[in-house]
């Protein structure tokens, strides 16, 4: 059977169905907990019970499996609206931020981190090696508030939460802006902590290719310097690459989490925040379940673009 490993995706996707359900009631506390934890009423034994009884799930594991079989991913508590509504609205704030974010740390790293191979040795090469090995340690929360003090509080260039100003009257081209003011700081954050590792990556890839005696062969042959980089290098630090810009990607949320919440940016992150803190159950396990989904689709995704990107992976099914 071609790729039999493939068919570990359906069973991989129950248990992750079933870890969205059970983990996240795991947390401390409950919905009734956290809606007069910061309130001065005081409830008796019977109106907590009555509470729990209303909000409690009673169904279990099997209920909550039927509900998805009918699309239907619970209602959320604390916002009194339907899981899969709220995810929807949020995911393309996530998608925007982290989205780009990525591909633009992917795109400039490779380069970088090609450009910087091909001079090894020199010192601006090594300076960049160690700058970016250090940066690599900054942890996106440090990044996150020193870009926030110095451009929002200090200079006052940009705007320090949200995902656009709310209800101001703005055309086309100053609304385009205006979600690109409020896109950056959180977008800079996330290219701090992504960046160096992507570099550092294909410079490393792209000196283990640089050793290899067919690029002798294309300067042998007279190719311009350019064409023998890229052409015939870097492109064997595309694998390697795509590997590393996946597994980002499949868990966008989790990582969008800390940025998100820092600069209060509408996205999937503030959304798993809020609703961790109100132990909005049902909202939770919506958002645990779409990013596990979402993990298991860019895998599932991956492997079928591992065998266009190296056409040995392709083997590997036929082999008796």
């Amino acid at each position: 059977m071609k790729h039999p490993h493939r068919l570990g995706y359906l069973l991989a996707a129950l248990l992750l169905i079933y870890a969205a359900y059970r983990l996240p009631g795991l947390l401390p506390g409950d919905y009734v907990t956290a809606m007069y934890a910061d309130s001065h009423v005081s409830l008796s034994v019977e109106e907590e019970r009555a509470l729990r009884e209303r909000y409690d799930d009673n169904a279990g594991f099997p209920g909550y499996l039927g509900r998805l079989a009918t699309l239907e991913w619970g209602y959320s508590l604390g916002h009194h609206a339907p899981v899969s509504g709220l995810i929807l609205t949020a995911l393309p704030w996530t998608l925007l931020l982290m989205g780009s974010a990525h591909l633009l740390s992917t795109i400039l790293g490779f380069i970088a981190g090609v450009e910087a191979a091909w001079r090894r040795g020199g010192k601006l090469e090594k300076a960049g090696v160690g700058g970016m090995t250090i940066l690599q340690g900054v942890p996106e929360i440090g990044s996150g508030v020193l870009l926030l003090m110095l451009f929002s509080y200090k200079l006052g260039w940009l705007p320090a939460a949200g995902g656009m100003t709310l209800y101001a009257e703005l055309g086309p081209g100053a609304r385009l802006l205006d979600l690109l003011r409020h896109l950056t700081l959180p977008l800079l954050t996330l290219m701090l902590a992504y960046f160096p590792g992507n570099f550092l990556l294909a410079r490393a890839s792209m000196v283990l290719v640089l050793r290899q005696p067919f690029l002798e062969t294309a300067r042998a042959k007279g190719l311009p310097p350019a064409r023998i980089r890229y052409h015939h290098g870097a492109r064997n630090v595309l694998l390697p690459m795509a590997t590393r810009f996946g597994l980002r990607l499949a868990f966008m949320i989790t990582g969008a989490l800390v940025v998100e919440t820092i600069f209060a940016y509408p996205g999937l992150g503030t959304l798993l925040f809020n609703a961790i803190a109100m132990r909005d159950l049902p909202l939770v396990q919506g958002i645990v379940l779409f990013s596990a989904l979402a993990v298991l689709g860019v895998n599932l995704a991956l492997d079928l673009l591992y065998g266009r990107l190296d056409p040995r992976t392709q083997r590997v099914g036929h082999v008796r």
